[in-house]
């Protein structure tokens, strides 16, 4: 692998945010390597990114990767009380990284590839109409009754009971200990337990709440985004059924959209859910999704034969 930059990226309140920088020397100011910003899953660490990162270096790219206030290298010393929500994961550091990357790669074209809320969280940057093109990978926002049926009561037992009694104990979630995932911010807990249906209901009340007309602004930045999107999604990802994928789609409604459902048994896996698609032994087999896409915003007909079920929205 090839060792990337150690970086600190300001979100846009001046938090700094852990951040690795895999970055090509330019010969040739009319041959930019395109920006990829990696956008991590909910309480995932950025560097389970990155192998994925450096196979997007090793095929022309430059590429961010970075952990979210609360999460790995941008984490307090004390969590217990941490104020942090997706509002600011959206709205504040992945805006920074953003701003960031359109600052010190101007004219270079900027993608993100974002895995689970990452891609939710695209629609909430004000400055995401910079985006030319996005991946996504079984990106939802986690509405409980878009789990998948059979085994949406043990889901729900684990994410919408024990989590927030934890978090209600301990003044955040403490994910690692249980190995489900990194200790989290109690204000994203807050905002995954929701019941309701429409993310900007989340914060109707509360101590995130917001008035009517910046709920309303809310939505709206998710249609700013014009960049056309990519969405693929595992059949056996209890978090990233069909409907899940459709509901957030939804937002992005000035967005192009495909969206390609993978079999595991297409690559000869019997399982690969929510989280595998990043693990380097797909590096020859579903990474050249992702990379034909970012790389010409395609979907080939070889992948689209083989592997995948077809919904487009143009």
């Amino acid at each position: 692998m090839t060792k990337p930059l150690k970086i600190d990226i300001p979100a846009v309140d001046g938090f700094p945010l852990h951040a690795h920088a895999w970055v090509h020397e330019v010969v040739d100011s009319d041959k930019l390597p395109p920006v990829v910003i990696i956008n991590p899953a909910t309480s995932v660490q950025s560097r389970y990114y990155s192998r994925f990162a450096d196979f997007l270096y090793a095929h022309g790219f430059n590429v961010i990767t970075y952990d979210y206030r609360g999460i790995g290298g941008s984490r307090p010393e004390n969590m217990r009380g941490f104020q942090a929500n997706w509002l600011d994961w959206g709205g504040k550091d992945f805006e920074g990284v953003l701003r960031f990357a359109g600052t010190c790669y101007k004219e270079h074209d900027i993608l993100v590839a974002a895995h689970s809320v990452g891609g939710f969280l695209v629609g909430m940057a004000p400055s995401n109409q910079l985006i030319k093109r996005v991946f996504t990978m079984g990106s939802q926002f986690a509405y409980w009754r878009d789990y998948a049926k059979h085994k949406r009561l043990a889901m729900y037992l684990r994410w919408h009971i024990v989590m927030p009694t934890l978090t209600a104990i301990f003044g955040y979630f403490p994910g690692k200990r249980l190995g489900w995932l990194e200790d989290t911010p109690s204000g994203v807990v807050r905002d995954w337990i929701s019941p309701e249906a429409r993310f900007e209901d989340i914060y109707k009340s509360g101590p995130q709440a917001l008035s009517d007309e910046e709920r309303a602004k809310l939505v709206e930045s998710f249609a700013q985004v014009t960049a056309p999107t990519l969405a693929v999604s595992m059949s056996d990802d209890e978090f990233g059924t069909i409907p899940a994928i459709h509901r957030l789609l939804s937002y992005f409604k000035n967005s192009p959209s495909t969206h390609i459902r993978i079999e595991p048994d297409a690559v000869g896996e019997p399982s690969i859910g929510h989280f595998a698609f990043f693990n380097a032994r797909y590096a020859d087999s579903l990474w050249k999704i992702p990379l034909a896409w970012l790389r010409d915003g395609e979907v080939t007909q070889e992948i689209t034969a083989q592997l995948v079920t077809l919904e487009q929205n143009p």
